[in-house]
């Protein structure tokens, strides 16, 4: 059954709430360790007690939270590549399991990068005014890093990569589109932001996630479709430009021919062209 005019877009309104309300809970469940230590240490009336749970999150991370939210990039990944109707619970979990150890490995790299910017940060900015520039520096790289796990989460729902090169294209990807990476992170800083302080418990449990994620990818298979159309126009351009030089080489050789009646040169070229394209 299908619905017209306001109807229609009320319809469409409340099916995408649900479905960004399902996934957002899901997202949640799975990481519940994560937030429970979290939800302590935020209402503790101590910065201590806060302290105190840091080193428990970031333990924890790596094996239920980055999982959980690159299931929910999988989500996201569907319905952005156009698959809306996708079975929610079912994408979700596949995504959970099909990615579970790549999302775990790619966790504990990024939750040692930000604890080594962490204590250095924190070292340089109790030294003398001429060192506390580096601090400034080490939060410049933790913007990026930011940024570099928005596009970890995409890639690696997106292509079939080794942990490896999922890393260092997330933190490619990030410096070499830096329009991009400003505008991803800004526009999903006005998301938390908003979910954090109008009515903060309400859109972080049922939507702060999800929309995340969502306009993340978005943003990634944007770029990513850009780089794929001027990879296969340089490709295009390199294939034409071959085709030219072999037009021209045949050409010479059909020259060759009238004067010498073997072209044994021209054959091995062609061998080693060959190899070159596979």
């Amino acid at each position: 059954m299908e619905f017209k005019g306001v109807m229609g877009g009320l319809y469409r309104i409340s099916e995408w709430i649900m479905r960004l309300s399902v996934i957002n809970l899901l997202w949640m469940l799975c990481s519940i360790p994560v937030f429970f230590f979290l939800f302590m240490g935020l209402v503790s009336q101590t910065p201590d007690a806060l302290k105190a749970t840091l080193p428990i999150l970031a333990v924890l991370a790596p094996f239920t939270l980055f999982p959980a939210t690159t299931a929910m990039f999988a989500v996201a990944r569907k319905w952005v590549t156009g698959e809306e109707d996708v079975p929610l619970l079912k994408t979700f979990f596949r995504g959970y399991k099909e990615n579970y150890l790549q999302s775990m490995l790619g966790g504990i790299f990024f939750v040692l990068i930000f604890v080594i910017i962490a204590v250095n940060y924190f070292f340089y900015l109790k030294q003398g005014s001429s060192l506390k520039v580096l601090a400034v520096l080490f939060i410049a790289f933790t913007v990026i890093m930011i940024i570099a796990l928005f596009n970890f989460f995409s890639i690696i729902v997106h292509l079939h990569m080794k942990i490896f090169q999922i890393v260092k294209n997330s933190i490619l990807i990030t410096i070499g589109n830096p329009i991009n990476s400003i505008v991803l992170l800004i526009c999903n800083g006005v998301i938390v932001y908003i979910c954090l302080t109008k009515f903060n418990f309400f859109l972080v449990v049922f939507f702060m996630g999800a929309i995340v994620a969502t306009f993340s990818f978005w943003q990634f298979n944007r770029s990513f479709t850009k780089l794929q159309t001027k990879q296969q126009e340089l490709e295009e351009k390199e294939q034409q430009r071959l085709a030219e030089a072999e037009a021209a080489e045949e050409g010479n050789d059909e020259a060759s021919e009238s004067e010498v009646n073997e072209s044994p040169i021209s054959l091995h070229k062609k061998d080693e062209n060959d190899k070159t394209k596979d």
